[in-house]
């Protein structure tokens, strides 16, 4: 055989099989959460195990979107921002993923939002939650799947029924979740003719809410009418329980508050009759995924899914709608498949709203059911709040 056949044969040999190498290459995807340092962890944890589950369904159990297997690369952000951008560069560069998802912060994710524009790779939020997120300061590589504070209390504006009846205290934590939530709060009771009477901001971690009760308290006991105290606290240290302690009953003041992941609930048994919203609960939607979701959730763990499985989950079945919906893997015409793109999830259609990337969603409004021969405090269904009763506020033109 001759020099130019041996080269001829040689290169097609190569060809043979670089070409079926090259279709296979894997598409990594990174998720970018706080595993170590914060009581959080429980929500990354639910948000990795609902990812999982999600591309499971998604592409029914084979690991492949168009052909290639998908690699999940996961990093810990240490609930720290520089950390969060450090691994997110890391992920982008030496990963070369081709997207990622988090984090579990709203304030260590807001460090990340640049490092996506900077990298011009898309960054799907999941599952923090502050409006700033899709704001002025994010840009047009950042998704959103999480709900935002606006939903949070324009939902629990709704459930609260709303009028020149009621008078509100509220207490947050002081930081982008805490005061965007109250903000949203605020804006979502507008019109109503309710009047929010004291605000109060406290640090994470805070244990003793003494003062700041006292504080609500005084502002709220002299008022005609309903008198509420709204708790919007994501951390620990029981703010209703201590509240609760404080017996706000004796100035005619009810709490309210939105739901929580299920090793929480069992504490919302003191609180029969309470009203609520919240983002998921496994008994409260009835469709195909949700189905799925419990079942599998059930048969493999003991336990059913909860509030940021379901957000994990929603993120996955996302990824795989855009990368199946593409003309490409190129950052822009993964962009240009998901502004406007309609998905299912567990908890419905959600839509990545075109102009900040922000899915609208449903809701729940609950009312707390207590059964003696459930562990938790049940958030019963009152009803489904949609997206469109929302008044959703634009964070972010594109």
């Amino acid at each position: 055989m001759n020099k130019i056949k041996r080269f001829a044969v040689a290169m097609t040999g190569a060809l043979l099989i670089a070409g079926p190498a090259v279709a296979e290459d894997p598409i990594k995807i990174a998720l970018i959460h706080g595993l170590s340092g914060s009581s959080f962890e429980a929500f990354s944890k639910q948000t990795q195990t609902g990812f999982n589950l999600g591309i499971e369904f998604a592409t029914k159990g084979t690991n492949t979107i168009k052909g290639h297997p998908v690699e999940i690369i996961v990093k810990d952000t240490q609930f720290k921002p520089d950390v969060a951008r450090a691994v997110l560069a890391e992920a982008y560069g030496d990963d070369n993923v081709l997207l990622a998802v988090g984090a579990t912060s709203s304030g260590v994710t807001k460090g990340m939002l640049p490092i996506a524009e900077e990298y011009e790779k898309i960054l799907i939020v999941e599952p923090a939650v502050a409006d700033s997120l899709t704001g002025p300061e994010s840009n047009r590589y950042v998704f959103k799947t999480s709900r935002n504070s606006s939903m949070d209390m324009q939902a629990q504006a709704i459930a609260l029924k709303p009028d020149a009846n009621l008078h509100v205290a509220t207490l947050a934590e002081d930081y982008a979740f805490g005061r965007d939530g109250i903000a949203a709060f605020k804006s979502a009771l507008q019109g109503t003719g309710t009047t929010v009477v004291a605000e109060e901001y406290v640090p994470q971690g805070t244990a003793d809410f003494t003062a700041a009760t006292e504080r609500m308290f005084n502002a709220l006991k002299d008022k005609e009418g309903r008198k509420v105290i709204l708790v919007y606290i994501a951390g620990g240290g029981d703010a209703p329980g201590k509240i609760k302690a404080m017996e706000p009953e004796r100035y005619g003041i009810e709490l309210s508050m939105g739901g929580h992941i299920l090793p929480v609930l069992p504490t919302y048994k003191r609180f029969p009759g309470l009203e609520g919203a919240v983002y998921y609960y496994y008994e409260d939607y009835s469709n195909p995924i949700n189905d799925w979701l419990v079942k599998e959730h059930m048969a493999r763990f003991g336990t059913p899914p909860d509030f940021f499985t379901a957000g994990g989950m929603a993120a996955a079945l996302a990824v795989v709608k855009a990368i199946e919906t593409a003309d490409s893997l190129e950052t822009e015409d993964l962009i240009k498949a998901m502004e406007g793109m309609t998905w299912e999830t567990p908890k419905g259609a959600m839509t990545f709203r075109p102009e900040d990337h922000q899915a609208l969603q449903s809701m729940i409004h609950f009312k707390i059911r207590v059964d003696e021969n459930v562990d938790w405090a049940i958030p019963e269904l009152v009803r489904i709040i949609e997206p469109e009763e929302m008044n959703i506020p634009i964070g972010r033109q594109n």
